[in-house]
């Protein structure tokens, strides 16, 4: 299994909305290393979804359950689609200067490359972002 954080702007795909739906599939991704991640993914999958351009933190939980497809907004077969349900909210977001105050985060790709949408990250990473969700007195 592999893990992943997925940014997605809440004006346009709020994580309300994956709940509501019951799905998230993310599109319009036209970074070529945020695609070749996308294509990476498999059934199964754990993914984190972060919130980007405002409010930048972490929501919950999804799992993968559509492996990468042809981006609905695009004919141009060089990007894909993937689609994802979700498994848990957080009861309480975590931050980005949450995540950037925490010394067990400091290589993660959030930080490293802040403007990749779709990053893979180690277990390690996955489960320190999954457990300061649960402690609600985060530096922000």
């Amino acid at each position: 299994m592999n893990y992943w954080l997925v940014k997605f702007a809440p004006f346009r795909y709020s994580w309300e909305d994956v709940l509501r739906n019951g799905r998230f599939e993310i599109y319009s991704v036209r970074n070529p290393q945020a695609r070749n991640n996308l294509k990476a993914m498999k059934i199964g999958d754990e993914v984190l979804f972060y919130h980007s351009q405002t409010g930048n933190c972490v929501m919950g939980k999804m799992k993968m359950l559509e492996e990468a497809h042809q981006d609905p907004t695009t004919n141009d077969e060089r990007w894909v689609s993937v689609t994802f349900e979700p498994v848990e909210s957080f009861q309480h977001s975590v931050s980005l200067d949450a995540i950037k105050a925490n010394p067990k985060l400091v290589k993660i790709g959030l930080i490293k490359q802040p403007r990749l949408a779709v990053m893979a990250i180690s277990e390690s990473e996955f489960n320190t972002i999954v457990g300061m969700a649960k402690i609600q007195n985060q530096k922000r």
